[in-house]
């Protein structure tokens, strides 16, 4: 009976799966400080086979619309209010859950669908496709993203959200087949924008030493890091520079290093404290393109650079705008030039060339090395005659 071995196996393979559908089953994620914790009631999980077709999804989603599914939804919202997740971060802690429920690497096909599934019950408008056995995710976003495929329904622009997942496949010659399950009161746009950052699990924390040289003398900063952090952002997509440019620090790594910065900086007025930051965004960190680094284009976050051996211009400038804005609240601009992207800040009385926007003054702050050893109110030799756009303008409240 040459067949036995295998059909044992393989049962002892189901084994995990059938304990859990008789019992239950308990997920428990520790992502964040506080961990998530949640009882799976059995009638909400599901066995869903590997070759995938929307009548197998939508028997799927009858089962477990039809279960006790309630209490999840219930609790990550719950979480989501309590530690004011934005909704990228409220999907990463989705996407662990699902991972919890059916793991993607057993089967992918349900562990996509329990996302979708949990951020529909969220309220958010997510759909899904099929193409070729490949189960696309989207959801509706109205922002300004790009590097990642979308479609549009209606008037609604519907981004992918695990395209990561298939980064060699060309959605354009072989077009996803949307798998029509309408959910009530899922209407809700998806927001990449994160304003807020809640506290990772402290025992991921570590410390990076970097230094710089400022009037000849050296700086050293012991910084915290969370690589919990870093791993939040492994999948965000290229978007508005305005976005992008407000991700902030977590409070741990904002304690490690802006109040030593002020330390630093104390007597200086304000042209030298911008000066400052200038040359520490500038010289504490090795440079390389994304192309070098990653292999592709991919903006770091504040923390990501702060963490990175490596990074480039868009990295610095948003780095460079962060810590401006939480040491002196300056009007800026940023400046965006065919291969580069510089900021410029507006003092009372501007340095240097200045760059004059919709009749404000304002003094170039180049944050990434240059051939040139440049001051506040210079500008690259190789960029003084290139166009460049204002991609994003800063104005504080107030001023």
């Amino acid at each position: 009976m040459p067949g036995l071995p295998r059909i044992l196996f393989t049962m002892l393979l189901m084994l995990p799966f059938a304990i859990a559908n008789a019992q239950g089953q308990e997920v428990r994620v520790d992502f964040y400080k506080d961990p998530f914790t949640i009882k799976v009631d059995r009638s909400v999980l599901v066995n869903m086979q590997q070759q995938l077709s929307a009548d197998v999804i939508k028997k799927n989603y009858n089962t477990v619309n039809t279960g006790n599914y309630q209490p999840i939804i219930d609790s990550l919202l719950a979480y989501k209010q309590k530690h004011q997740l934005n909704d990228w971060l409220y999907y990463q802690l989705v996407r662990r859950v699902a991972q919890q429920i059916s793991p993607k690497e057993t089967n992918y096909g349900a562990y996509t669908f329990y996302k979708w599934f949990m951020l529909n019950k969220s309220g958010y408008d997510a759909r899904l496709a099929l193409s070729h056995q490949k189960v696309i995710f989207y959801v509706y976003n109205n922002e300004d993203i790009s590097d990642i495929p979308y479609f549009m329904v209606d008037g609604k622009q519907f981004v992918c959200l695990n395209y990561h997942d298939y980064a060699k496949a060309d959605l354009n010659d072989d077009p996803p087949i949307p798998v029509n399950i309408p959910v009530a009161a899922a209407n809700k746009a998806f927001s990449y924008k994160v304003t807020m950052m809640p506290d990772f699990k402290p025992e991921h924390d570590v410390e990076k030493q970097m230094s710089f040289e400022y009037d000849r003398k050296q700086y050293h900063f012991k910084i915290k890091l969370n690589t919990d952090q870093q791993k939040a952002f492994n999948n965000y997509p290229g978007v508005s520079f305005e976005t992008y440019f407000n991700i902030p620090l977590s409070k741990e790594t904002y304690g490690s290093l802006v109040p030593l910065l002020k330390k630093n900086m104390k007597g200086m007025d304000e042209h030298k404290g911008v000066d400052y930051l200038m040359r520490f965004t500038r010289y504490a960190f090795l440079y390389e393109n994304d192309n070098e680094n990653f292999g592709r284009e991919k903006r770091l976050s504040p923390a990501e650079t702060l963490a990175s051996n490596y990074s480039d211009c868009d990295d610095r400038a948003a780095l460079f705008f962060y810590l401006v804005k939480e040491i002196y609240n300056l009007p800026m601009i940023a400046l965006l030039y065919p291969t580069h992207i510089t900021m410029a800040v507006e003092f009372n009385k501007p340095i240097g060339d200045p760059i004059v926007y919709k009749g404000k003054t304002y003094s170039v702050c180049e944050p990434t090395p240059q051939l040139e050893n440049l001051a506040i109110g210079q500008l690259s030799a190789k960029l003084k005659s290139t166009p460049y756009h204002v991609v994003y303008a800063y104005e504080p409240l107030g001023k």
